[in-house]
């Protein structure tokens, strides 16, 4: 959501089956939908839009994940590099329920529901 088709085109390269709203002709789902969608498909959301962490946080729900993403660089070949590192870290993670936040020089999880404290 708001990342660049080349994101997606990377994480094709390595095996993954991810599409982008834009694909699907979805630019102007709101963003409930979205998440609903994501669940209902087993998807990881991609997003730089906060209200996707606050709309999992307030859900209470366990899926779908979403990774966060809060760099002042969004320029695709620093998100793939941040993302890449996110998935070798926190893959069993993100598939079992999690919100990713990824930041310049780090990354934080909380495992889904959200409600703990959140792990280094």
């Amino acid at each position: 959501m708001g990342l660049s088709p080349r994101t997606v085109a990377f994480l094709r390269q390595f095996g993954h089956d991810a599409v982008h709203l834009h694909e699907e002709r979805l630019d102007r789902v709101r963003d409930p939908e979205i998440l609903a969608k994501a669940e209902c498909e087993r998807r990881i959301l991609l997003t730089h839009d906060l209200d996707f962490g606050e709309l999992i946080a307030a859900s209470g729900a366990s899926l779908p994940s979403v990774v966060l993403f809060r760099l002042r660089n969004m320029h695709p070949g620093r998100v793939n590099m941040h993302l890449q590192r996110a998935i070798d870290h926190h893959e069993k993670a993100l598939l079992e329920g999690a919100a990713v936040t990824i930041e310049e020089g780090r990354i934080r999880l909380r495992r889904l529901p959200i409600g703990g404290a959140p792990t280094q």
